[in-house]
């Protein structure tokens, strides 16, 4: 019997390894992310956390969701900390993700300032998933840091161009030995289905499900896009030919013998 697969992160199991990240959250929004594309962990900001009189994204979050923090507004690693401690204060548990960016035009994450928030974090017992670009070297200092998780970006977020640093993201599939979360710019379910032929762990999308004309069916088809893409990673792929062909059936028989 096939052994029941699941995501770890930092001891706690998962089902799904589909992740919503909440910034353009809606009630609409999560609960089709939770019905038809089965998330069990949904990102959180504490700054947006109860931004509006009469909405609160937490009474939108169902009991059974693992809620994950992320630290989006930091600029630093001193920031990031702050945040990640109020977070736990207002009881959104040990999981946070570091989010921390300087630019503003292209919201790229910081790497040196988020393997100092990682460290300091992972210490005081939180699970860090840290979000990065893709570099092997800086990987390797978040897994020294305590990570529980990497995060690497596909494009820039909210783009929904895809996985344009791929050649990146395989190179810590190949070589770091946690779950490789492929986070922001997943635009389709194809290329959610791409990255965990991969071998990534799991992926976390929001625009490609906010800004879709059906909700839900999205929802639905990024679920089952990265169900394919993981049993095709278990199964190992078919090898790839780099000249000619080869014929699926014996090159014998044909009618003139």
């Amino acid at each position: 019997m096939q052994k029941e697969d699941k995501l770890i992160i930092g001891g706690h199991e998962f089902h799904s390894r589909f992740i919503l990240g909440s910034g353009k959250y809606s009630l609409k929004l999560i609960e089709a992310a939770v019905k038809d594309a089965g998330a069990e962990i949904i990102t959180l900001a504490v700054r947006r956390a109860n931004t509006k009189d009469q909405e609160n994204i937490l009474d939108f979050i169902p009991k059974n969701v693992t809620l994950l923090p992320n630290t989006s507004g930091a600029r630093n690693a001193e920031e990031a900390v702050r945040i990640a401690r109020l977070a736990r204060e207002l009881g959104c548990g040990d999981f946070v993700k570091i989010e921390i960016m300087r630019d503003s035009k292209y919201l790229l994450p910081d790497n040196y300032e988020t393997i100092k928030a990682t460290e300091i974090l992972a210490k005081e017992g939180f699970v860090v998933m840290p979000y990065m670009y893709p570099d092997l070297n800086v990987a390797r200092d978040l897994v020294n840091a305590g990570a529980a998780s990497i995060m690497p970006l596909a494009s820039p977020i909210g783009s929904n161009k895809g996985l344009a640093t791929k050649e990146f993201i395989q190179i810590l599939v190949d070589e770091i030995d946690l779950p490789i979360i492929v986070d922001a710019g997943i635009g389709r379910p194809s290329q959610a289905c791409e990255a965990m032929e991969m071998g990534a762990a799991a992926i976390m999308a929001n625009t490609a499900l906010a800004t879709a004309g059906d909700l839900p069916l999205m929802a639905a088809a990024f679920r089952q896009a990265i169900e394919a893409g993981r049993k095709a990673y278990l199964s190992g792929l078919g090898r790839v030919l780099t000249r000619g062909a080869s014929a699926s059936d014996p090159l014998t028989g044909f009618l003139r013998d």
